[in-house]
């Protein structure tokens, strides 16, 4: 086993993601091998930007299969922003694009209304607590945000699109932005997904992190 790889498939953080490993006393392999990512002890799919381009990314560089391939050992995965957006079956930005299909459901933007009828501004930018969403009976016990809802730091988010899980009990967080519950965490067997960046979340985000690589 190669430890912990973060893939570097050309979109984004991988860089400040490689930096909060480090910060955290751990350290990771940056890497677009396919035989490193398949053969990790965990993964670390980062991302910002287009859900296309991710997805292009992905296909035309042979990630895509790697991380099939890697999902189905249920060794532990983790997709942050739009590498949390991908696992789901497609999203609606900028039209129709079929994602890597690992978790159930779509990604759709934010409202630009909330249920009271106040105006939203999309993208979401900013620090927010997470919240339980409803079926995490258990709480986040075993997850990434074990003990994060006692706690309740806030963490950092910037993005307009968010995940609809077709089984709502695989969204395990959202945050309330103003009165819209929006989703900030999915959890499906191995894969969890989160939609804010914990590598520029400070103490909160480490601890997450920290949680990731204990389970």
């Amino acid at each position: 086993m190669i430890g912990t790889v973060v893939v570097d498939y050309g979109i984004g953080n991988v860089f400040s993601v490689c930096n909060a490993l480090r910060a955290i006393g751990s350290e990771a392999e940056l890497t677009g091998n396919l035989a490193a990512i398949r053969n990790a002890d965990r993964v670390i799919l980062p991302g910002v930007g287009a859900f296309a381009r991710a997805m292009d990314a992905l296909h035309g560089k042979g990630i895509s299969d790697a991380l099939r391939d890697f999902v189905a050992t249920e060794r532990p995965f983790l997709g942050i922003c739009i590498g949390m957006q991908v696992l789901m079956d497609r999203s609606s930005e900028f039209g129709e694009t079929e994602g890597l299909g690992f978790v159930p459901g779509s990604v759709e933007r934010i409202a630009s209304q909330s249920p009271s009828g106040q105006h939203l501004r999309v993208p979401h930018i900013g620090w927010a607590p997470l919240v339980p969403s409803q079926g995490t009976d258990d709480g986040w016990n075993g997850t990434a945000l074990e003990g994060a809802e006692d706690a309740g730091d806030a963490v950092y988010f910037v993005h307009s699109y968010h995940c609809r899980p077709a089984d709502p009990a695989q969204r395990i967080a959202h945050v309330n932005y103003d009165g819209l519950e929006v989703t900030a965490a999915i959890r499906r067997d191995n894969i969890t997904g989160l939609q804010f960046h914990p590598e520029r979340s400070g103490r909160a985000g480490q601890k997450i992190l920290e949680r990731f690589l204990a389970t």
